[in-house]
């Protein structure tokens, strides 16, 4: 294992609170919501949950925390806006995942192509 890749123990990183943020159905509709709708005060995002205003108010800290929205105030409302920066990381921690599946699955098809046609 290279040294760049060594973590502490029991020190969470900003990947591991992106991971967990996403681990969630409820975070990730969120997010959704936000990617298709564009940016909401926190009661339309509610309108979309059968939660307490509370349980809906510590997802959306989750996903504060981990980067993956941002929060303005706007009179009395809090409006909610997708920070998808997060998201390139994902993507470029799965990139060498995708490369992986990908070669399999090019490597059954040629195996699957040299087996003889079964002519029943």
């Amino acid at each position: 294992m290279a040294a760049t890749d060594v973590r502490e123990v029991g020190r969470e990183t900003e990947e591991d609170r992106v991971f967990a943020a996403l681990a969630n159905t409820t975070r990730r509709e969120v997010l959704r919501l936000l990617r298709e709708d564009g940016p909401q005060a926190v009661q339309a995002i509610a309108d979309h949950f059968d939660m307490r205003r509370p349980s809906l108010s510590e997802h959306l800290k989750v996903l504060r925390e981990a980067g993956l929205v941002s929060e303005e105030r706007s009179g009395r409302q809090r409006i909610y806006r997708l920070e998808a920066a997060p998201l390139a990381e994902v993507q470029d921690w799965l990139h060498p995942y995708e490369r992986f599946w990908r070669d399999r699955f090019k490597g059954l098809g040629e195996l699957l192509d040299r087996m003889p046609d079964d002519e029943s």
